[in-house]
């Protein structure tokens, strides 16, 4: 299987979300397949150079650059300048089959656990 850290990670969008005080209304979730390790960076919008900008600085700059990076079929994933980036990093880019989620459990599961935790500090009217 995977018998380095940081060989093959996975990446996915929650959100949108009610917009925090410094602007973010969706969180970027990253994980890492050997390890499990996950990364949960808030970003303002879900673009393809946001997702771009977040992954290089808050990912492949502190740990490494990943030699595969699975994700759904969103456009953000998908599109030329994500994978230009993926091409000059050298990063194979694969995806989830369409319409099945279940696919990418790990990081679907993961996103669970935010999802429930984010639930216990916002009320139902979103006021807080």
């Amino acid at each position: 299987m995977w018998e380095h850290h940081f060989e093959r990670m996975t990446l996915d969008i929650l959100g949108p979300f009610p917009v925090t005080t410094k602007g973010n209304r969706y969180v970027l979730v990253l994980m890492d397949y050997f390890t499990k390790w996950p990364e949960a960076i808030p970003i303002p919008d879900q673009e393809a150079s946001t997702v771009a900008e977040e992954l290089v600085r808050s990912w492949i700059s502190c740990y490494a650059v990943p030699m595969i990076l699975h994700s759904d079929q969103g456009t953000n994933f998908n599109s030329a300048l994500f994978t230009e980036l993926c091409k000059l990093l050298g990063i194979l880019k694969t995806r989830t089959t369409a319409l099945h989620p279940e696919s990418n459990g790990m990081v679907e599961r993961f996103n669970r656990t935010i999802l429930n935790h984010l639930s216990l500090f916002v009320s139902r009217n979103q006021t807080d």
